[in-house]
């Protein structure tokens, strides 16, 4: 990837472009950690909505404790939205090229150590799944923040649910027929394609990565984290970089 390209998607300066690229990166990843940690705990991880439905039903069935580990999964995504709000409101406030970047960082270096030592605790089931729940619900908080922050929430990465029912809005106005031809411009029903070609690729690319995910973890088991971490540095590495090298000339 060329480098100016690779600072344009974290960097502090946003611009459109840059804002849908790293959306269709962060999404084919959420789909990839969904989709493996399923594999892994039986259970999804990046959306919320289940989850909520799930400690309703055993709330209502008198089943305590798994209400209240499912109420836990809700409570760690929320830390993780409020980590990477915190993160990206201090560089603001610092002046940091990373403020963006340093939440994909942090999810970064949590995925490599899931990807490397997953397989030791796994052993161990009655820590590992409560804490794979908690690291990806955490993770999945982390990252839906941070790019509900970038794009002024006008996308999110974690779940598909507003993406499809959008693009079923637009599809709509498609289709639509205007008889009316004294209708005016502003009279008429027209479909934002743009929107429409945006939001379709996001959702594509979220079923990618849950493909990737699942054939990934069902293979490498574990390891398969590492290339997404790896992605992540990638895509986070050069504004960091950046606040390095400034600190280090301008100390």
């Amino acid at each position: 990837m060329p480098i100016a390209y690779l600072r344009g998607l974290t960097g502090r300066s946003r611009t459109h472009f840059a804002d849908r690229h790293l959306a269709y990166y962060l999404t084919f990843i959420a789909g990839a950690v969904n989709a493996g940690g399923f594999l892994a705990i039986g259970q999804y991880t990046s959306h919320m909505s289940g989850i909520v439905s799930t400690v309703a039903e055993h709330a209502a069935l008198g089943e305590v404790r798994a209400a209240a580990a499912g109420a836990a999964a809700v409570l760690v995504f929320t830390v993780g939205a409020g980590v990477s709000s915190w993160l990206v409101n201090w560089g603001r406030r610092h002046d940091r090229e990373s403020m963006y970047a340093s939440p994909l960082l942090l999810e970064g270096t949590l995925l490599l150590l899931f990807g490397l030592w997953g397989r030791n605790l796994a052993e161990r089931a009655h820590v590992f799944v409560p804490l794979t729940v908690g690291l990806l619900c955490f993770l999945m908080g982390l990252q839906n923040a941070m790019v509900t922050k970038l794009s002024r929430a006008e996308i999110r990465t974690t779940h598909v649910t507003g993406m499809i029912t959008d693009v079923g809005i637009e599809l709509g106005k498609l289709v639509y027929w205007n008889r009316h031809p004294a209708l005016d411009a502003r009279g008429r029903v027209r479909a934002d394609r743009d929107k429409l070609r945006r939001l379709s690729l996001l959702v594509v690319s979220f079923f990618l990565g849950g493909v990737a995910g699942a054939l990934g973890f069902r293979h490498l088991g574990f390891v398969s984290a590492v290339p997404l971490a790896i992605l992540l540095f990638i895509l986070a590495g050069l504004p960091v970089l950046d606040d390095v090298r400034r600190r280090t000339l301008h100390p």
